[in-house]
């Protein structure tokens, strides 16, 4: 069995960041929505559980991050081109998030980055297919 993998983000305006991921071409799982949470299908085996911070604190005994001040994770996206790197984070800044650095081009690999409208920080990246580890 492949395992699948679920990242947690505490939000705090659920309805806003459905529709912010939604102008990003992103899916949800109905089955798994609710009014204080839902699940983001990011791949087959990849998914983002969006949870108000009210429910995100039934999870942990620790403070939630304040994103302004701190990072508390970066999440990364791959992408199957340059362009479309560039065209995803085109996205997410029309549909109100934010850049917060400039892209980075290694020649094998390049990436771009912006902040979600709660300040998650999200990388989207390009590997050349043969620098890819197998």
């Amino acid at each position: 069995m492949s395992r699948k993998l679920f990242v947690n983000l505490p939000v705090k305006e659920l309805d806003r960041s459905v529709q912010f991921f939604t102008a990003l071409g992103f899916s949800f799982n109905a089955h798994f929505t609710d009014e204080t949470a839902t699940c983001m299908i990011v791949s087959e085996s990849s998914f983002v559980m969006l949870l108000t911070e009210e429910k995100f604190k039934q999870f942990t005994p620790k403070q939630l991050c304040d994103t302004t001040q701190a990072t508390e994770v970066l999440v990364c996206l791959s992408a199957e081109s340059r362009a479309e790197v560039d065209q995803l984070v085109a996205k997410a800044v029309a549909a109100g998030g934010s850049l917060y650095k400039e892209p980075l081009d290694f020649g094998f690999m390049y990436g771009h980055s912006f902040q979600d409208p709660d300040g998650h920080q999200w990388e989207v990246m390009f590997m050349e297919p043969e620098a890819i580890p197998s």
